[in-house]
């Protein structure tokens, strides 16, 4: 088996072997000429190939294990790296996650938050919001009616609040971001200070609808009734 190359920069000296994994591999090189330098390799296809009778493991792959618990004098101590008897210097699993010996733990300490993320419950969207600038710009792209009432449907009709999942059952609430010419009529579950001072001095109005009444047994069954 032959391999030709080119190499410009290479030289190399008098013939000599080099052994590649298992294979002997003779390299012939010439005196390079002008423009056109190179060197010949060729392999002897008889040469020992890589078998498994010839693996061998990555360097660095096979560890010598550590000999622990023969003596002070060997350097690894008497008691393995373990300590002086106890619960963790036995054979075992150990202590479970949390464990202090028996003791009120750190985690049963600390009260009990009760709602969503340990008690974070105001980080919980409660309305889906839209602002004043947005109903403006709807108005203006014709997606709304401006002589007509805007309420949650339409805004959904006109695409302008996207209310799937979670946010499908939540309330509208009107922010004041953005600027009013036109006077609007609103309907809205909730609507901050500026929108509602917005709103009325462009000549609109506001109407606050009731939120949906709180589930419960008692009402159920009187209205069943």
């Amino acid at each position: 088996m032959a391999f030709s190359s080119t190499m410009s920069t290479l030289s190399l000296a008098a013939s000599k072997s080099v052994a590649i994994r298992g294979d002997a591999v003779r390299v012939n090189a010439a005196k390079p000429r002008a423009g056109a330098a190179g060197f010949t390799v060729s392999a002897n296809a008889d040469a020992d190939r890589l078998r498994l009778h010839n693996l061998s493991p990555l360097e660095g792959s096979r560890r010598t294990k550590k000999r622990v618990g023969r003596g002070y004098g060997a350097g690894q101590g008497g008691s393995c790296g373990l300590g002086m008897r106890g619960q963790k210097a036995k054979k075992g699993p150990g202590t479970r996650t949390g464990f202090e010996g028996g003791q009120t733990p750190m985690y049963r300490r600390f009260p009990k938050l009760r709602g969503i993320a340990g008690g974070n419950s105001n980080a919980v969207n409660k309305h889906v919001v839209v602002n004043i600038g947005d109903l403006a710009e709807a108005v203006a792209a014709n997606k709304l009616d401006g002589s007509a009432e805007i309420t949650l449907e339409s805004l959904k009709s006109a695409g302008l609040i996207k209310a799937t999942g979670f946010y499908r059952n939540l309330p509208l609430k009107v922010l004041g971001e953005g600027e009013l010419t036109s006077g609007l009529k609103v309907k809205a579950a909730a609507f901050s200070e500026s929108a509602k001072a917005k709103l009325e001095a462009a000549g609109g109005s506001c109407e606050v609808i009731p939120a949906r009444p709180k589930w419960s047994r008692e009402a159920a069954a009187a209205a069943a009734k």
